[in-house]
């Protein structure tokens, strides 16, 4: 009973704070309010995922929509102008029937594949490290290029949650984004701990090398 209890709290927590998602993107005409909501989405999935399922929902949440409104609306639309671009780039690649330009095809999915995969990492990153904004991105590259085990997990559980929410559609309301943001939160902790360890690891070789 008690394991159902718990399960059936965080379906709620969960729910919760897909409504608070969806709600304050909603109250920044959606145009404003949908990069600091799902910071603040992300905000809260971290510490969840490090031990602080205690902290106030919606506390929390509204602490983090306020604090990183404008920086997180530069990094989305940073990253949706890159993106924008990649589509353009698509575009012209499927009309195109020139031979040379079919040629790219092979380029233009590898670094499609790169951004798809570093975006995953970008609001996990943002949300967990002290950066400046071309700071996050750059970090949230190499993140997902030195840990390939995370990032499988990561969008192996992203597939997974998409397909069943294709699939049920009317759940999305409730467990899309929040859902997302804990999954994916959840492989990029792994990620971020293995960096912290190397990064320690590697203080330490330092100081005994200047010791001796």
């Amino acid at each position: 009973m008690a394991v159902l209890n718990k399960w059936l709290d965080w379906v709620t927590k969960i729910a919760y704070l897909n409504i608070l998602w969806i709600a304050f993107s909603i109250a920044g005409l959606v145009v404003f309010g949908l990069f600091p909501a799902l910071t603040a989405t992300f905000t809260v999935a971290r510490n969840w995922v490090t031990g602080k399922s205690d902290l106030p929902v919606f506390r929390t949440f509204w602490n983090a929509y306020k604090q990183e409104f404008v920086k997180s609306n530069l990094l989305g639309y940073v990253l949706s102008i890159i993106g924008y671009i990649l589509y353009l780039d698509f575009v012209f690649l499927t009309i195109s029937s020139n031979a040379y330009v079919s040629m790219l095809t092979i380029p233009f999915v590898l670094i499609a594949s790169i951004f798809v995969l570093s975006a995953l990492y970008v609001f996990p990153t943002f949300v967990y490290y002290e950066m400046k904004l071309f700071q996050v991105i750059k970090n949230a590259f190499f993140i997902m290029i030195m840990n390939p085990l995370p990032t499988i997990t990561m969008v192996i559980g992203v597939g997974s949650i998409i397909i069943i929410l294709w699939t049920f559609q009317g759940l999305a309301i409730f467990f899309s984004t929040s859902l997302l943001a804990v999954v994916i939160m959840l492989a990029a902790q792994r990620a971020f701990k293995k960096v912290n360890e190397k990064q320690q690891l590697y203080a330490e070789q330092t100081a005994s090398h200047v010791i001796k």
